[in-house]
């Protein structure tokens, strides 16, 4: 499973494919013994093909019976995006949600930051924050590389995957004798932004140490109508990690990660309140997260290799989240909280024959969080916490076995979680019993993809997952940002998602494609949905289970070399969905798009690219769930254009972003119904980027 069988294929199709340990050692050699996705990262041949995110280890795309994305750090460089959420937008299946600059979360066929599980170096984020994007915290400068995985993913990322998953892949410290890094810095006249990022790596016999490090400091953006007010930030990243060889086979690894945002706002959240209030805007006066990892990893020899990998971590994130009013001219509302979590992964990928290779592992964490609430009453601030010592521990187990039978690659897969939720309070202690629920829940996948020919891979899947409520959705009653006054279920069910896909992929030196179709059937699909009832004058909206939703779409993609070193690419996603209890379509789901493309060489150092982008009106709106909050969004096109010039190991990239100075918003912007916040308009973009 490797770029070596795709090497194979392409160069002689006639030719009998290598022994699977041979795919598995090609892979091992071409990243570096790559087994998790804390490993050093792949080699500049192997990234276009290999994902560890799909099947836990090193494995070529085109041979894994699921739909995937996998972007380098090129292109992530090229794209200039600030988030995940801004980076993955406009690949089929993926939308964003956003409610400001910096709150940008990607959905993932239809299902949003809930139900998409995000992890950085294999580690999940894991946070109960109503405004903001889980993705801001962490730095896409320092990203070497971000992988996807569409559809339910619960046998290897246990609760809370039922859209997919996102992982973010830092530097690694690499045994490189000397010193070497990279360094890159940007700017953009829509936000007046600047960023800069370095990154350098020393290593000496058998100790490597990796330093890195990124700052960006954004202004508020203006779109064709003028400044979007509150939309500036400012973001620094620093990473670090420490290996030890104890031998050829054997690595000790100590990595530490910190990022920390000022002064967030999120317009997206600005509602209208009674007087002396008028209105209130969320916004973030400072949010951080720490993480501290430490982990053991053997890589296996012989004719059975087996390789293990052990990790101990613990993450914290912490968040002001602060209720400005216009009316009063100060917070109305202010809360301190500190998401900790501790966790440990233990993992292995055994192959037990050349044509066999079995992976299980045993992973869990607990999170813990006590928000510190006041509100504004009588020209003070009071106490009201929404819950106290609130707790959520997982413990899961998985077994995977990936087979080959010829040309036919199946990948079967097993999981068992129990996930508990308890709070001693909520309510600001009013209410403190009926606060436990424990959950266990079976996922389960079966895959096959038949390599017919190079160009033709047809490819089913059968998933299933679940996702047990998190913190906000159990225990958190308060006003929120969209105008709503938020009731939590403490009993609330897990979802459980059951999805079906086929699909058709294949690669050559000049074309490579991807089609899919899939139907995901979602019951007791978590939500909130109002009551009709008020509660301080608000209305409330109440966590519910809903009797089923299903999700059903179409995804495809495709890059074709037209002649030497100009590519063409497209690419196109539908999906629907439908609320079975009420009959009509689910609430915020995305607009149907199309992306068209070029980029090619156009004289001696340089390349060029553009992108046009068009999204249809999105019509199909839950009237009857939303009690009218959801409205019809315009169809729009936006057109991106680009240069890099490349010399030595350095390159400039200018590019025009919005090309045409688009007025527009996306469906799944946040904000009062029919006053979304804009786009940005048109943007000069600026990029030097070296390596040493």
């Amino acid at each position: 499973m490797s770029t070596l069988s795709s090497l194979v294929a392409v160069s002689s199709p006639s030719r009998q494919r290598p022994p699977f340990a041979l795919h598995l050692l090609a892979l091992s050699l071409a990243s570096g013994f790559a087994w998790g996705a804390d490993n050093p990262p792949l080699s500049e041949s192997a990234l276009s093909t290999v994902s560890v995110t799909a099947k836990g280890y090193a494995a070529d795309e085109l041979e894994t019976p699921l739909s995937t994305v996998s972007l380098d750090r090129e292109e992530i460089v090229r794209r200039g995006a600030n988030n995940p959420g801004e980076l993955l937008r406009g690949e089929p299946g993926i939308a964003v949600a956003s409610d400001g600059a910096q709150g940008q979360n990607p959905v993932l066929r239809g299902l949003k930051k809930e139900s998409v599980v995000l992890l950085v170096d294999g580690i999940r984020l894991n946070s109960a924050q109503p405004q903001g994007a889980i993705a801001s915290f962490m730095s896409l400068g320092l990203a070497e590389r971000v992988e996807v995985v569409k559809g339910p993913s619960s046998v290897l990322y246990g609760s809370g995957a039922l859209g997919g998953v996102v992982n973010v892949r830092l530097p690694q410290a690499q045994f490189k004798a000397g010193t070497s890094g990279s360094a890159m810095a940007s700017w953009d006249s829509a936000s007046n932004g600047l960023r800069a990022t370095g990154v350098v790596n020393f290593s000496a016999g058998d100790h490597a140490l990796m330093l890195g490090t990124s700052s960006a400091r954004i202004g508020d953006y203006r779109s064709p109508d003028g400044k979007v007010a509150k939309t500036g930030y400012d973001s620094d990243s620093l990473i670090g990690q420490y290996r030890f060889r104890i031998d050829g086979a054997q690595q000790l690894r100590l990595s530490f990660q910190e990022h920390t945002d000022e002064d967030v706002w999120y317009p997206g959240s600005t509602k209208a309140a009674a007087n002396p209030i008028k209105s209130t805007t969320i916004y973030s006066p400072k949010q951080s997260r720490r993480l501290m990892e430490a982990g053991y990893s053997r890589q296996g020899s012989g004719e059975a290799p087996l390789n293990l990998d052990f990790r101990v971590y613990r993450q914290e994130m912490e968040r002001q989240i602060y209720s400005w009013a216009s009316g009063i001219q100060r917070n109305n509302a202010e809360t301190k909280v500190s998401f900790v979590t501790e966790g440990w992964d233990a993992k292995a990928d055994w192959l037990v024959h050349p044509q066999h290779l079995l992976s299980f592992g045993l992973n869990a964490w607990e999170m813990e969080a006590s928000p510190n609430r006041h509100l504004y009453q009588a020209g003070n601030m009071v106490p009201n916490n929404p819950f106290a010592d609130g707790r959520i521990e997982s413990l899961g187990a998985y077994l995977q076995d990936d087979m080959r039978f010829g040309k036919l690659n199946v990948l079967a897969g097993l999981r068992h979680d129990t996930v508990k939720g308890s709070a001693a309070s909520m309510n600001n202690g009013a209410v403190k019993n009926g606060l436990s629920r424990s959950d266990s829940a079976t996922s389960g996948s079966l895959g096959a993809v038949y390599e017919a020919a190079p160009l033709l891979r047809p490819y089913a899947n059968l998933s299933r997952a679940f996702r047990a409520g998190e913190m906000r959705e159990r225990y958190e009653s308060s006003p929120r940002g969209d105008g709503y006054y938020y009731v939590g279920n403490p009993q609330i069910k897990p979802e459980e998602a059951t999805q079906f896909e086929l699909g058709l992929k294949g690669a050559s030196a000049d074309f490579n494609y991807h089609l899919a179709a899939y139907r995901n059937s979602i019951d007791n699909y978590i939500t909130g949905q109002p009551t009709g009832t008020f509660i301080s004058g608000l209305p409330v909206k109440a966590t519910v289970n809903l009797g089923r939703a299903v999700i059903a779409g179409v995804e495809a993609s495709a890059r074709w070399q037209v002649r030497p070193g100009q590519w063409l690419n497209a690419g196109y996603s539908r999906l629907r969905g439908e609320n079975k209890d009420l009959d009509e379509p689910l609430f915020q789901m995305p607009a149907d798009e199309l992306s068209l493309g070029w980029d090619g060489a156009v004289a001696q150092g340089w390349r060029a690219d553009a992108t046009l982008r068009l999204v249809a009106r999105q019509d199909r709106i839950a009237s009857l769930f939303s009690r009218g909050s959801e409205n019809a969004t315009a169809g729009f096109a936006t057109a991106d254009l680009g240069a890099t010039y490349r010399w030595s190991r350095q390159s400039f990239r200018v590019a025009l972003k919005n090309l045409a100075d688009k007025r527009y918003h996306e469906h799944l912007a946040e904000g009062v119904s029919g006053n979304e916040i804009l786009a940005p308009g048109r943007s000069l973009v600026l990029t030097w980027k070296g390596d040493f």
